[in-house]
């Protein structure tokens, strides 16, 4: 079948990552490390490059910054940047220091993303080329103007037969019970939620991820589906029938894992996208990840395109 149309919503900034670093340094010493890499980040733009990356057309609606890195960033996207609005304030700029077990500590900045809003996405998205397809939403607790706006968002996709799968990130100030309060509002109106292992059993006080995943799963409407990512572990889901499915991932040498749950939602959702089943589109979104994060630069292409066409032989 023909691939259902695609959007993603949401943070795009720039990625300054620095590793791997053990110890942690003391005030006002200096280390060296191995590995530096300026590029595309942010979770709606970690997605973005993933789909662009597969062969995989989408409309991306985002906001940048009045400077360089704006540019730059512009330039990454081509085309599809082009309506992106340019705020009057510096780019976010995120700088992740990775250590040796797989962990990682950012340092992020204000910059654009806060400002990004409902009337400038609905400006750049085109709801009839996105009539019947999904729309990944992005950094919710980093776009504060935007999920203020999320009911009008949701209506709009409704209107047009868009479905909403959500990834918000974790909360700057933690799982605190008004965050839970919204996330659970916002789920009742989004048909994929697209949550790591950590951040379900936070929201949700469960005591395992499928105790979690059942727990968002009475939030949400009927035919919803439910991720869970688990890192080296793979990837779980409950789709409208209840019933657990689940997609281990293979063992490679990791290169670093940022944004490796945002490729994972780009395959997830392209391969539902293209009619595949959930047990189907988890093992895309993982095998997707995992070369993302064992590749310098990263791949998103090979065998990965035969997955998302759902060709694997």
């Amino acid at each position: 079948m023909a691939l259902r149309p695609l959007a993603i919503i949401g943070n795009v900034n720039v990625d300054l990552i620095l590793g791997p670093a053990e110890p942690w340094p003391q005030p006002g010493t200096e280390i060296m490390v191995d590995h530096d890499e300026l590029r595309v980040g942010g979770s709606a733009g970690n997605a973005a490059l993933a789909l662009l990356g597969l062969g995989v057309e989408c409309q991306i609606a985002a906001n940048v910054g009045d400077d360089q890195f704006g540019e730059w960033l512009r330039q990454a996207f081509n085309d599809h940047a082009v309506h992106w609005p340019v705020c009057r304030t510096g780019t976010t700029l995120s700088v992740g220091i990775t250590h040796p077990n797989g962990e990682r500590t950012f340092f992020t900045t204000k910059g654009h993303i806060a400002h990004l809003s409902w009337t400038d996405v609905h400006k750049m998205l085109d709801p009839k080329r996105l009539e019947g397809g999904t729309a990944i939403l992005c950094g919710s607790f980093l776009t504060g103007i935007l999920a203020n706006d999320y009911d009008a968002l949701f209506d709009w996709a409704e209107t047009h037969n868009i479905k909403i799968a959500l990834d918000t990130g974790w909360p700057i100030d933690g799982w605190t019970e008004e965050n839970r309060s919204r996330t659970r509002h916002w789920l009742s109106r989004c048909h994929i939620a697209l949550f790591n292992e950590v951040e379900t059993i936070s929201l949700t006080h469960a005591t395992d991820a499928i105790e979690a995943a059942h727990k968002l799963k009475a939030l949400m409407p009927d035919d919803a589906i439910v991720v869970v990512k688990r890192g080296p572990e793979g990837a779980l889901a409950i789709g409208p029938d209840n019933i657990v499915v689940s997609a281990q991932a293979p063992s490679v040498a990791v290169v670093d894992t940022i944004g490796a749950g945002d490729v994972f939602n780009a395959g997830f959702v392209a391969a539902q996208a293209s009619g595949q089943s959930i047990e189907e589109s988890l093992r895309a979104g993982v095998r997707i990840a995992t070369m993302a994060i064992s590749t310098v630069p990263r791949r998103y292409d090979g065998e990965d395109l035969q997955i998302v066409s759902g060709k694997e032989s």
